[in-house]
């Protein structure tokens, strides 16, 4: 039996490399293996939490499913549908929460963080709090369970959603029986923090990103604000260390790579690293970048692709979900 892998990206931004690096990618590469059955999705539900203008959502939606097409992901070989298109997530999301202490949700990371920012700007605790991102982790763990999810590829600060999504299953489980597979996360370690331009985590919030499908000139401009230590050129440095060497070595060849921790031992200036950076990530992304844009010219084609999705999603939820309801006891 194959093991069924899920992973779902939010809409709040154009996709960039730390989308790319830390989930995108090994996302992809686990998809190509015969032992997984993989289901991805556009998580434009949860995105509801912060983005309330629907031309803004609906763009940012669509440009989420065009990178996974356009980076090479094949629907024809996995589920692949947009999370609004199935409705029996939504019901489920309501019985999970039916089960769900309001004690854990006070201690999701998510919800804990703005109350700690809200503290110490001395505002109402649960300032900006919608419960929509309250609960979060409820919707997060309906998606998980639906589908029967064994594998959850996850960045280290979702961890916390796996675990959670293990605890409502169990206490829905201890209840009915068993019904919900409890899922593992599997965690990027090499890749699971990528610094952004100024050397912080790469995130929208801090406007550092480097958006994956850039122009040319504006992606070459990008790279060059990259943050650096104030090394000499002749200097030996540590690939190991190098923001720059980090995203390099996910867009070089093998023999690319190796030459270029060559250069870092004898010394190479950070502009010729820079210059060698864009080189190979500009030749990666050609291909992907021109369909891509062909995809967002094309709506209609993205929805089609996604349709289809979810109509082999639905026919995996449909049935489970009469399942639970049938034990929770709403017929016979």
């Amino acid at each position: 039996m194959k093991k069924t892998i899920l992973t779902g990206i939010k809409p709040t931004g154009k996709i960039h490399l730390g989308n790319y690096i830390g989930a995108i990618k090994p996302a992809l590469d686990l998809a190509k293996i015969p032992d997984y059955k993989a289901v991805y999705f556009v998580a434009d539900s949860h995105g509801l939490t912060k983005i309330h203008t629907p031309n803004e959502l609906r763009e940012l939606s669509y440009g989420i499913a065009a990178t996974w097409l356009a980076l090479g992901l094949n629907p024809d070989k996995v589920i692949f549908y947009r999370q609004s298109d199935i409705p029996e997530i939504f019901e489920l999301n309501w019985l999970l929460s039916c089960f769900t202490p309001k004690g854990l949700m006070n201690r999701a990371h998510a919800y804990k963080a703005i109350v700690d920012s809200n503290r110490e700007s001395n505002k109402d605790i649960d300032f900006g709090v919608n419960m929509g991102l309250f609960n979060y982790p409820i919707l997060m763990t309906a998606d998980i369970l639906m589908f029967k999810t064994e594998v959850v590829p996850v960045g280290k600060d979702q961890v916390q959603h796996v675990e959670i999504a293990r605890d409502i299953a169990e206490s829905f489980n201890h209840t009915y029986g068993e019904t919900f597979l409890l899922p593992e996360y599997k965690i990027q370690e090499d890749t699971a923090v990528l610094p952004g331009l100024d050397g912080r985590k790469m995130s929208k919030s801090y406007n550092n990103t480097i958006p994956l499908f850039e122009e040319p000139k504006k992606l070459e401009k990008l790279i060059n604000k990259i943050k650096t230590d104030s090394l000499p050129p002749e200097a030996p440095k540590d690939p190991d260390t190098s923001i720059l060497f980090m995203i390099y070595k996910e867009f070089a060849s093998p023999n690319e790579i190796a030459k270029m921790r060559e250069e870092y031992a004898k010394g190479i200036s950070w502009g010729e690293v820079k210059r060698e950076l864009f080189n190979v990530m500009n030749h990666f992304i050609e291909e992907p970048r021109e369909k891509y844009n062909e995809l967002m010219a094309s709506p209609s084609t993205i929805d089609k692709i996604l349709q289809e999705g979810a109509d082999k999603a639905r026919s995996i939820s449909a049935p489970f979900l009469k399942e639970i309801k049938r034990k929770i006891g709403f017929y016979a």
